[in-house]
């Protein structure tokens, strides 16, 4: 019997079931990411002070809001080639590969360097899921993570010039 991360359920979609266990554990793992990566923008939105605050509260809830709906496109093409979307808070956690969100981080200049960081590893994750989703012939999962990727650079963009000169 499969694994939860690699059972698939029977599909028309006109992919190799190998391939579709794969591309649903990539999808997996770029979700609990894309969670993780919510819950951290939250975190920054919540408690980031100084005298940037209104500027970056409102920054990381918007970019939170964009990584909100990629959570969901994310988890939906999963499903749809057939696999299971692992994405409770505590599958996310277990599996994420970012670094955690420090508690202490507060200050404006501190929670712009904390997301930035984030921003940039979930970026590089996502640009390798690309090539290798591309690699197992699966030219719409690509394009999910192209998407993705060109709005995190965006965002990534948009964090850094706050500590830009």
């Amino acid at each position: 019997m499969a694994t939860p991360t690699t059972r698939t359920f029977e599909t028309r979609i006109d992919l190799p079931e190998n391939a579709r266990e794969q591309l649903v554990d990539l999808l997996n793992e770029r979700l609990a990411d894309s969670f993780d990566l919510y819950s951290q923008l939250k975190q920054a939105h919540w408690n980031v002070k100084g005298s940037d605050f209104i500027q970056l509260h409102a920054l990381y809830d918007d970019v939170a809001e964009s990584v909100l709906e990629f959570v969901d496109e994310i988890a939906e093409r999963a499903t749809a080639l057939g696999g299971l979307a692992l994405g409770t808070a505590r599958m996310a956690a277990a599996a994420s590969t970012l670094e955690e969100y420090p508690a202490d981080a507060v200050a404006g200049k501190e929670t712009v360097e904390v997301i930035a960081d984030r921003l940039a590893a979930f970026g590089a994750a996502v640009r390798a899921g690309i090539d290798s989703a591309d690699e197992l012939g699966d030219q719409d999962t690509a394009d999910l993570f192209t998407e993705v990727s060109r709005a995190i650079d965006k965002h990534l963009w948009f964090v850094e010039a706050h500590v830009q000169s």
